[in-house]
């Protein structure tokens, strides 16, 4: 019998592309069969900062999704990240979320669970690949399974191109287009399969 594939999305956005994908690769992972859950982790700049930015400010009061927290990755057999990158890396809001999984890793909590990030990035060489890679290295370290967007889904090979995790190019804080979720729902649509069956026990 096929254990029933829970996901979690969970990730950081400042003025809402992060999460339009988030609640994308949540669709995927649903339409796949999945039971999903999205959170988001503690906004931490300061207030200053978001002051200076509506579009931030607007996205923190009309945020619904709750706070993250370690029992959603206990919870979950299939983990996804998404952050946009800062400087080549993730934003420090999901790395200081990640870096609370000490006790998680040491109890060998989430050795077992499937892990997927995506990312978005003002410029085309903003550091898409290497804010995905730095996520990846939590999963590494965790002893997780690192399942990469790669090639299999059409879309994916002809239109947006990235097999490392969905992403987005926010040129002047565009929002992501239909090419760019749709790769996301690819995105949870696999995380979803392969979980299922790192999940079903062998004949």
């Amino acid at each position: 019998m096929v254990k029933q594939v829970t996901i979690a999305v969970i990730y950081y956005s400042s003025t809402g592309n992060v999460a339009q994908m988030a609640h994308a690769v949540a669709d995927g992972a649903r339409a796949a069969g999945a039971e999903v859950k999205v959170a988001r982790v503690a906004e931490t700049a300061p207030q200053q900062a978001i002051d200076h930015n509506p579009k931030w400010q607007q996205f923190l009061t009309e945020n619904t999704d709750p706070i993250a927290s370690l029992e959603d990755l206990t919870w979950a057999n299939g983990l996804a990240f998404g952050s946009p990158t800062r400087f080549g890396g993730p934003a420090s809001q999901l790395k200081s979320f990640l870096d609370t999984t000490g006790s998680l890793w040491f109890q060998g909590e989430l050795a077992k669970k499937v892990c997927t990030s995506f990312t978005t990035a003002s410029t085309q060489h903003g550091g898409l690949e290497s804010t995905i890679l730095a996520l990846n290295n939590h999963y590494y370290h965790w002893g997780s399974m690192v399942m990469p967007l790669g090639y299999g889904d059409p879309h994916v090979m002809k239109v947006t191109g990235n097999p490392y995790g969905a992403s987005w190019v926010s040129r002047s804080g565009a929002s992501p287009d239909a090419d760019c979720l749709q790769a996301c729902r690819a995105q949870g649509a696999r995380l979803a399969q392969v979980t299922r069956q790192l999940n079903t026990p062998m004949a």
